[in-house]
């Protein structure tokens, strides 16, 4: 009985084939570690044997959007409340050791200590399937832009008569140029020849991936504006920069306390760097990096086409700000206007 009235916390090491659970009660006392299958008997093996020590409050998981996000989607549906814990540092791993009971122990006390405060994405919802989607265009995407450069960088190095034919060309004329090149397939051991099939062949893959990008954004754009239409409508907000910001939200944005804790997400919160008589900011190099960028591309967006930014622009100018200063006061605001719009899209999401 008195087991069943304990309060315990649980610490979850993830991994790809298993993962290691540890619990502790609410003094900290380690009482168990056990490994489990990363599978989902073991996942309710795994609970039924936290719930073995007493009353769960909440359990710490590691890697709660890669090897543990099968885990915390579990959990979350048991009713277990989940806190994402990152990885000791290095300097306490090298204090401490290595290992993964020594990491699951670590997991349950930062949970219980308030160390570890982030509440994970749920990943069930359309974001979920937003971000799977914008997965396949990123890589197309970076596919392209390196077939690109061996393209231009090819034909850098192209024998003269081909480089003459082509140089001039844009990269969308030289694509089509290229891939239309004939190739004697008796002559490859010339170099004109062999070269003339290596930008055919490379010519071809920019076309298919091209093609891939445009699939993947036909099938972006309306799962984007029937999912966040407030954020869409947004001045500066397209489709990918929309995608890019949803995902970093996540299904579950209410996680995010305040729109303070978005702009340290996105890494658009000032960080303090004050000492004595000197009152400063330093620039925040943390946060989602992707989103920061899709934060300044709606920054440059606004400061070419909107006037209500340009005026700002102007003023701030006046003041003596430079450019990059007040890119970042721009995004710090529009992290606000981004924030409303998030939860004014959630609430509607859960009322229909």
């Amino acid at each position: 009985m008195a087991a069943k009235k304990r309060q315990v916390i649980g610490g979850v090491d993830t991994h790809g084939r298993t993962h290691h659970a540890a619990v502790i009660d609410s003094a900290g006392r380690e009482l168990g570690e056990q490994e489990f299958p990363a599978s989902t008997a073991g996942y309710r093996h795994l609970l039924a044997w936290l719930r073995r020590f007493g009353q769960v409050i909440k359990v710490g998981v590691e890697g709660t959007g890669t090897y543990g996000a099968g885990l915390a989607r579990h959990l979350s549906a048991q009713g277990v409340t989940i806190v994402e814990v990152d990885r000791p540092d290095r300097r306490a791993r090298r204090a401490k050791g290595k290992s993964d009971p020594l990491d699951a122990f670590a997991a349950a006390r930062a949970a219980l200590s308030g160390q570890a405060t982030g509440t994970p994405k749920t990943r069930t919802g359309p974001v979920e399937a937003i971000r799977a989607l914008r997965v396949a265009r990123r890589g197309a995407m970076k596919a392209r832009t390196a077939a690109i450069n061996q393209l231009h960088g090819l034909l850098t190095s192209a024998p003269e008569t081909l480089r003459s034919q082509l140089s001039t060309a844009t990269t969308t004329t030289l694509v089509d140029q290229c891939a239309a090149l004939p190739v004697d397939e008796t002559r490859l051991t010339d170099p004109v020849e062999a070269t003339k099939a290596a930008l055919a062949a490379i010519a071809t893959r920019v076309k298919a991936l091209t093609a891939e990008i445009n699939q993947a954004d036909r099938r972006l754009r309306p799962a984007v504006a029937r999912t966040a239409p407030h954020l869409h409508a947004l001045y500066g907000v397209g489709p990918d920069v929309a995608g890019q910001l949803l995902t970093t939200a996540g299904d579950n944005p209410d996680r995010l306390r305040s729109e303070a804790a978005l702009a340290h997400l996105c890494g658009a919160a000032p960080i303090p760097a004050s000492s004595g008589r000197t009152n400063r900011h330093r620039l925040n190099r943390g946060g989602d990096r992707a989103a920061n960028n899709a934060l300044h591309t709606i920054a440059l967006t606004r400061m070419r086409h909107d006037p209500r930014t340009r005026a700002y622009v102007t003023k701030r100018t006046t003041q003596g700000l430079s450019k990059k200063e007040i890119i970042r006061c721009l995004k710090r605001y529009i992290v606000r206007e981004i924030h409303t719009a998030l939860l004014a899209d959630f609430t509607a999401l859960n009322t229909t």
